[in-house]
């Protein structure tokens, strides 16, 4: 009996272990089978691209398009007729101000300077001749006036000692010389304005024939060349813009743009100020600086005229390039931006962007905007600095899913 109840009391025990092992098979499993689900889940999560909300600078530009002209151009054109001697010049030749461009031959208006010395020369002898005259007639004038002097006063203390016809024969001389210096004074101031007549003249004619030497009014580039050695230069003082020039000379180490400035720019831009110049022809960015405005908008453009000036000591770039100016219009310091493709605006100020929160998955927030540049946007309120959200398209995101987020760096070139 006892045998049998041993019997029976191991077979339950058996039965009682087998039952705990199988138990624990089927528990096992399932006590690791969560984990298991999220990792897989984790890994299997689409990877999306995002940014972190930081803080810099944050300036709003405007870019507007223009077209490189010279800081000054001008046709030189001859002063006088004449035939050209010599031509110094050519096309692109640069030249320095006051630096000979051509020679003309005009034998006519040198004939007419020989001429005006001559006469400047002639009258100057007669200028000294009527000063001779001056000292003659003065010195008989002294003689004739002493003598009657003297004859009057005899006259006057000794009346019977003079007759009086010598005395009135004294007085006439006297008179008679004292006429002739005024003539003669009269005919020397004749003789001075002949001279300065004549120097003028001559001045004049050596100051036009002067002309014949066509010099540069100031640093610049021939850009084009009308004339040349041997040919007929005629005077350019006539209206007639048919009148043919020597050539075109343009000043080229400082360009200008020529920028329509919008209205509601306007009150943004400040003479002096610095712009960011960039021209594809040479791909490369200048400095320029805002030098002057017109003052007035334009009625039917609402536009105001505006010029930079851009630096060409180098002379790499030429009138007639295109370029891009950037006009700097408002600035925040220490702002809290994200990149512009990083928000989907949703009204004025306002726009959501796509965050990812600490566990990694999606939640749609709405923000404040601020301040737009062409890359970078202000977020007033509605993120902190290091949060993390989407960069890119928002649409195949929802609001809960599970992501897997790869930083990246955002372009800061914009097309």
């Amino acid at each position: 009996m006892n045998i049998m109840r041993k019997s029976s009391r191991a077979r339950r025990g058996s039965v009682s272990a087998l039952f705990c092992v199988c138990l624990a098979t089927l528990l096992l499993p399932g006590c690791h089978s969560g984990d298991g689900v999220r990792a897989d889940s984790q890994a299997n999560a689409p990877h999306v691209a995002v940014v972190k909300a930081t803080r810099k600078d944050l300036s709003s530009t405007l870019e507007i398009a223009s077209e490189f002209q010279p800081f000054q151009e001008i046709n030189v054109y001859a002063k006088v007729s004449g035939y050209i001697r010599k031509l110094h010049i050519d096309w692109g030749t640069h030249v320095k101000q006051g630096q000979l461009l051509a020679e003309l031959e005009i034998p006519e208006l040198e004939q007419q300077v020989e001429q005006d010395r001559a006469s400047a020369q002639r009258s100057t002898h007669d200028l000294a001749r009527a000063r001779e005259e001056v000292s003659r007639a003065e010195s008989a004038y002294t003689v004739a006036h002493l003598a009657y002097q003297r004859l009057a006063d005899v006259q006057k203390t000794q009346p019977n000692l003079v007759a009086q016809q010598e005395v009135d024969e004294a007085q006439g001389k006297d008179q008679e010389a004292s006429a002739s210096v005024s003539a003669v004074k009269a005919s020397l101031a004749a003789a001075e304005q002949a001279v300065v007549a004549a120097k003028a003249a001559l001045a004049k004619d050596e100051a036009m024939y002067g002309y014949s030497r066509i010099t540069a009014p100031f640093d610049g580039v021939v850009t084009e060349l009308s004339a040349y050695t041997g040919a007929l230069l005629p005077a350019g003082t006539s209206a007639n813009k048919g009148d043919q020039a020597l050539c075109r000379l343009s000043q080229n180490d400082m360009l200008r743009l020529v920028i329509p400035l919008p209205e509601r720019a306007v009150a943004d831009v400040q003479l002096g100020e610095t712009v960011a110049v960039e021209v594809s022809a040479v791909n490369k960015a200048f400095n320029g600086k805002i030098v002057r405005f017109s003052d007035q908008i334009d009625s039917d453009t609402r536009t105001m005229r505006t010029e930079v000036d851009v630096p060409n000591p180098k002379y790499s770039l030429v009138p007639g390039m295109y370029a891009a100016v950037r006009v700097p219009l408002h600035t925040v310091e220490n702002a809290l931006t994200i990149p512009v493709q990083a928000v989907q605006a949703s009204g004025e100020n306002r726009g959501t962007v796509l965050l990812v929160n600490s566990s990694n998955k999606i939640e749609k927030r709405e923000v404040t905007l601020g301040l737009e540049s062409a890359t970078e946007a202000e977020i007033v309120t509605g993120l902190q600095p290091n949060d993390m959200v989407v960069f890119g398209t928002q649409s195949q995101f929802k609001p809960g899913q599970l992501v897997s987020p790869k930083m990246v760096e955002p372009s800061s070139k914009t097309d």
